[in-house]
């Protein structure tokens, strides 16, 4: 079990939340946190911006691939931005209650 941060951006409140119920509904991820952002970014050859919902998610990078499916199901961009970060430490309870949650 490899434990890692998730992080996405999505156009809205709502839909952050479809997708982080979803995820925790199918036992993907085990918390979800989103965050109201404000973006700049290249698009197209020109620099854009854009008002977001940063989501991110505790999982394990074995469940990666299912995460990506889910989203792409759900996501409104058809280039949604998904980021995998590993987690190199954490306490023996959170390792614990994601091993219970996730059915590792």
């Amino acid at each position: 079990m490899k434990i890692c941060l998730l992080f996405l951006t999505c156009a809205l409140i709502s839909e952050a939340d479809k997708i982080s119920r979803t995820l925790l509904e199918k036992k993907l991820i085990v918390c979800a946190k989103r965050f109201p952002i404000s973006s700049s970014f290249l698009w197209k050859g020109k620099i854009d911006k854009a008002s977001e919902v940063l989501l991110i998610m505790d999982s394990i990078e074995e469940n990666f691939d299912k995460i990506k499916k889910e989203i792409g199901k759900i996501h409104s961009y058809k280039t949604f931005v998904l980021f995998s970060s590993p987690v190199g430490q954490t306490t023996n309870k959170v390792k614990e209650w994601m091993k219970r949650e996730l059915k590792v």
